[in-house]
């Protein structure tokens, strides 16, 4: 993908009235500017604004040395290196310097600027902030390097830059967005950052209920965590020595604090108007979490135009309605056009993206796998929850239903956090089942270095994606979205976006739910071998799934249709009347009958 050019003079930010901050974003497969789903979840609602020319502009880091690049030895052990790129060389700077107050001392801050730029030539600009300036404090200058890295202290100095930095920036350009989201608690400092202008120079201290009221009407989170762990909370000696007293007076003051620390999620839902989490259940799961605040629920997708196979893409740009813009890269719902398709031409078409995969997997690994042999897909971020090793619960049985059915092939791919030291275990284990199961008719191969491009093959290329999280930690998932664009099925546990997406034998199949992995495992493999095999044998049968994944859930689970939910529910709803508006209670016994 090449990288977008600077727009022609005269382009304004008067117009943006939308500020989306996250702390990592996906813009480029050349830009190691994100880790996984968060970041390609923002990047993909970034495409879909920039497809239907929404008023968005966006803040984020620039990380200089990127996540990390992962090696994988003979026997899955999993280090790390480094994936360092130059913005100076890549991006336009903004023109001037900027700073913040932090750790007692000014930093000084820059940002780089990435056009989005839609099928129509509209443009959302992405800020990246960057501390390595000259003038800068020696230690300060790394603080934009490592997505996700250091210790807590290091953690909380980049949400401060990202949260106060991105409030500094866009005052210094003169941009005055009506509505500021936050994509996960990262970015919850912007409040205070909002607060202090509100406050126009006055101390914090000064502030008012009404005050924070007037920030809290400017300001909507996306929660995606459904575990209390997961949400980025520091020591208050940290918080007054990195914010300052004022600001960690204020913080403590207004109630943003947790079991006596610093919660950045407590910050975002005190201070935002509305709330949500990024699938039906996971709405439930976090209305739960934080009982006192109205959650709602706004499900995930992803950008159809950047996960459809070429072949995909070419073969819907002949059912568009319109030529000169082609219907479904503006309005996903086209791709419901897959019902005018032939089902046989459905599946010829996925066969492109599965011979261009498998031809990967050989250059890669030097294993040639049968491309008229059922595969699988197991991909995402390696933790623990998400139980990579849950197909090997019982190998003689995995085994006896490869040879059953003449023949099975299973890839995986994924890293694990740097400090994770459990979910590089997995790997490991991933790779001895690989080993010891490994024979002519059963093929493991586990992929290195799970990336963007990567992610693109296995999603376009496997005729299964398989996912089983334990439930209910999977706040939504989005490969499998991916997947069923280009007619791939998903077998997978009733949780996140599947609970809403899972047609049994329509659009995949569901895990059933058990007290034990055993029982889950025991489900997993009765519908490999009584349900799966058996229609994949079939051809007619399977290339009818195939478009009805594209078509049942192609049409839903995309971000043009959630970008179009956070305009309509959380950035500029309409006024309802007291009588007419549900109680978050209500809203949760809703949603509960609806997934029971």
């Amino acid at each position: 993908m090449s990288l977008p050019q600077t727009p022609s003079s005269g382009f304004s930010l008067d117009s943006r009235s939308i500020a989306y901050f996250s702390m990592e974003i996906a813009l480029s497969p050349s830009l190691p500017t994100y880790s996984g789903g968060l970041g390609m979840l923002a990047g993909d609602t970034l495409r879909s604004a920039a497809d239907t020319a929404a008023p968005m502009l966006a803040i984020s880091l620039v990380h200089r040395r990127g996540y990390f690049r992962q090696h994988l030895d003979a026997v899955g052990q999993q280090t790390e290196t480094d994936v360092p790129w130059s913005p100076e060389a890549t991006l336009p700077s903004v023109s001037h310097l900027f700073s913040i107050q932090m750790q007692n001392r000014e930093v000084l801050l820059r940002a780089w600027r990435f056009d989005v730029v839609g099928v129509t030539g509209h443009i959302v600009p992405v800020f990246l902030l960057d501390a390595d300036v000259e003038g800068n404090d020696t230690w300060d200058r790394h603080l934009t390097d490592h997505l996700y890295g250091g210790d807590a202290y290091y953690r909380l100095c980049q949400e401060t830059i990202l949260g106060l930095g991105g409030i500094a920036l866009l005052q210094s350009l003169g941009a005055k967005p009506e509505v500021f989201h936050m994509n996960e608690g990262h970015a919850a400092l912007l409040t205070i950052g909002l607060l202090e202008a509100h406050l126009n120079g006055a101390p914090l201290l000064n502030a008012t209920e009404s005050d924070i009221e007037a920030v809290r009407r400017q300001c909507v989170f996306t929660t995606h965590t459904p575990v209390p762990a997961g949400h980025d909370q520091f020591g208050l000696d940290q918080m007054y020595q990195i914010l300052g007293h004022d600001r960690a007076a204020a913080i403590d003051r207004t109630g943003c604090l947790h079991n006596g620390l610093m919660n950045m999620t407590y910050i975002a839902l005190r201070f935002s108007r509305f709330v949500n989490g990024v699938a039906m259940q996971h709405g439930i799961v976090s209305q739960q979490m934080f009982p006192t605040y109205p959650v709602h629920a706004i499900t995930n997708g992803v950008h159809a135009g950047t996960w459809l196979s070429t072949a995909f893409q070419n073969l819907f740009d002949t059912q568009s309605p319109a030529a000169e813009i082609p219907g479904w890269r503006t309005d996903n719902q086209y791709l419901r056009a897959a019902y005018g398709i032939d089902p046989a031409t459905i599946s010829a078409t996925h066969r492109e993206g599965k011979t261009r995969l498998l031809a990967a997997v050989a250059t890669r690994t030097g294993q040639h796998f049968d491309p008229n042999v059922l595969t699988l897909g197991f991909a995402r971020r390696v933790a623990t929850y998400k139980r990579a090793n849950l197909l090997f619960t019982d190998p003689a049985r995995l085994v006896a239903i490869a040879e059953k059915i003449s023949g099975l092939q299973i890839l995986f791919a994924g890293k694990a956090h740097p400090a994770d030291t459990a979910g590089k275990g997995l790997i490991r284990d991933v790779f001895a089942e690989a080993a010891h199961l490994n024979s002519s008719a059963l093929k493991i191969v586990y992929l290195e270095n799970y990336d963007w491009a990567l992610g693109a093959l296995l999603t376009q290329g496997v005729d299964v994606w398989v996912n089983t999280p334990r439930r209910p930690y999977e706040a939504s998932g989005t490969s499998g979205m991916k997947a069923a664009l280009n007619g791939v099925p998903s077998l997978s546990i009733l949780d996140g976006w599947w609970i809403e997406g899972c047609a049994e034998n329509t659009t995949g199949w569901a895990i059933e739910d058990g007290e034990t992995e055993e029982v889950e495992a025991d489900s997993l493999y009765s519908k490999l071998e009584n349900s799966i095999a058996p229609m994949y044998a079939n051809p007619a049968a399977w290339a009818t799934m195939q478009r009805h994944c594209i078509a049942l859930n192609g049409t839903f689970f995309n971000t043009h249709r959630m970008l179009g939910q956070y305009f309509t529910n959380s950035y500029f709803p309409k006024p309802v009347t007291q009588d007419a508006a549900p109680s978050p209670s209500s809203l949760s016994q809703t949603a509960e009958v609806v997934l029971a």
